[in-house]
């Protein structure tokens, strides 16, 4: 008797990929569900890893978001080390092999691509992606628990003392706290004139300084052309703005200058592409393939104010693959759209972002103005009370929310503070409308008017260019 079951295959199993089949299990539990995956290493937190380096979370299995248990009792089935090869849309086919190298197909009713991003070089020379896992290499990447191990295990080498670290991103900031707490002498290279390019410069350089500080070598301006490994040492080879070379030697380099999406098999079986490349996809994360979704950051990403970009983020991740989960299981469903929303913990740091710095708005053809507030976290009559330092960009002509920047101290409630600006974008709230948000007040914790809205208040000052009109 031929099964007539319908069968939804995931390739993936991460992020997006879980949040697809638990979405649509849930409401559509007689679907079959069958996720593939090319590790044994399901729903796991990728952006903890930095911290099981540290130590600062004692068992890498506790990265993971739900256990393999939690996850099979929904009824998803879960076949691991599976490499997928080619995707045959007209045949309905998923054509894939073990790790041993037996074939293997699957024949799906509906289909979900999350095979997420991988690594970018930027131009680097003088190694190979697929040698930065082998035992004995001096160059790592971090992108997967296969390259967590991989760098755990150098790291556990006797004469590791010197790292490098190429790139100065999120992942670059965590990973250079996380081995200078394990006693690591740690250099970062940036090729920018600052650290953390995705803030304005003023902000990336409180970050810069608060590394310094603990221990950190950063060196800006110098573009990382090649990185030359032999037995004992790994060299960076380099060029400043005046185009002189350098070059320098450590025991082990760490690569993390970005990603870019993994669209492979998409693009094989011929899927629409646009921006950086990544997959095209409607408001409902399906490509231009019949039967078939993509979601997370392979995928371009709908941004609330620039429209259609490639904005890579774990938390869009799991909201494209919910969406994805919706609609394969019937339930209409778009993804609004993202604001770029982001947060970086550095020592004791907190710096957040979300919506457009100056210079995107302007690129974007908005008129922008710019206003930098100091402020209590608290009533400062209360004992332990911080600055945090909080920049508004708000549109000159409609008064128009754009996007924040906010820098303080850890537990100062610096990432929910800027959450408040994301849910203002995200709502098109002008800046004067944050003063009418009603907001949780205790001298503890905040002020009558919270730190955001005297931020606001403050833009609006500034751009008022006319008295009020008052009623007479």
């Amino acid at each position: 008797m031929v099964d007539q079951t319908e069968t939804l295959v995931i390739i993936g199993g991460s992020d997006a990929g879980i949040s697809a089949a638990l979405k649509a299990k849930e409401l559509k539990p007689e679907l079959r569900v069958q996720i593939l995956l090319a590790d044994k290493f399901p729903n796991l937190s990728i952006c903890g890893l930095p911290y099981a380096v540290s130590g600062e979370v004692a068992d890498w299995h506790s990265l993971a978001h739900r256990s393999l248990k939690e996850l099979t009792a929904t009824g998803i089935e879960f076949e691991m080390d599976i490499v997928v090869e080619r995707i045959q849309p007209q045949q309905h086919k998923v054509i894939a092999k073990t790790i041993d190298g037996i074939a293997k197909y699957y024949r799906y009713d509906k289909l979900v691509v999350a095979t997420g991003a991988k690594p970018k070089l930027s131009g680097i020379t003088g190694f190979d992606l697929k040698r930065t896992q082998q035992n004995d290499s001096r160059i790592r990447v971090l992108h997967t628990m296969a390259d967590y191990f991989a760098l755990e295990q150098s790291l556990a080498i006797n004469g590791i003392k010197n790292v490098a670290i190429v790139g100065s991103g999120y992942i670059g900031i965590e990973m250079a706290e996380a081995l200078q707490k394990r006693q690591l002498n740690v250099s970062i290279f940036q090729r920018g004139s600052e650290i953390l390019s995705t803030v304005d410069s003023d902000f990336g350089q409180v970050v810069h300084q608060k590394l310094t500080d603990n221990g950190i070598k950063i060196l800006t301006n110098l573009t990382v052309s090649k990185i030359k490994e032999t037995k004992t040492n790994a060299r960076v080879i380099g060029f400043n703005t005046t185009q002189k070379i350098s070059s320098y030697n450590f025991d082990l380099v760490l690569v993390v200058v970005g990603v870019q999406p993994n669209t492979d098999l998409l693009v094989a079986a011929g899927a629409e592409t646009g921006i950086a490349g990544a997959i095209k996809v409607d408001d409902y994360m399906q490509t231009s393939l019949p039967s078939i979704w993509a979601a997370g950051d392979l995928v371009e990403t709908k941004h609330i104010l620039l429209g259609t970009t490639y904005l890579p983020l774990g938390t869009t991740a799991h909201k494209q693959g919910q969406t994805a989960g919706f609609n394969i299981a019937g339930v209409r469903h778009a993804f609004k759209g993202s604001v770029g929303t982001q947060v970086l913990k550095a020592y004791d740091l907190i710096v957040a972002r979300t919506g457009l710095l100056e210079r995107e708005a302007i690129t974007a053809g908005l008129n922008p103005l710019t206003v930098t507030t100091d402020i209590d976290d608290h009533k400062a009559y209360f004992p332990g009370s911080h600055k945090i330092k909080i920049k508004i960009i708000g549109d000159k002509d409609t008064g128009k929310l754009l996007g924040a920047q906010l820098i303080g101290y850890y537990g100062s409630e610096v990432a929910k503070r800027n959450d408040i600006f994301a849910t203002a974008i995200f709502n098109a709230l002008t800046v004067a409308e944050i003063d009418d948000l009603d907001l949780s007040y205790s001298p503890p914790v905040g002020s009558p008017w919270d730190a955001v809205q005297i931020a606001a208040q403050n833009w609006e000052k500034t751009n008022c260019t006319r008295p009020y009109q008052v009623d007479k």
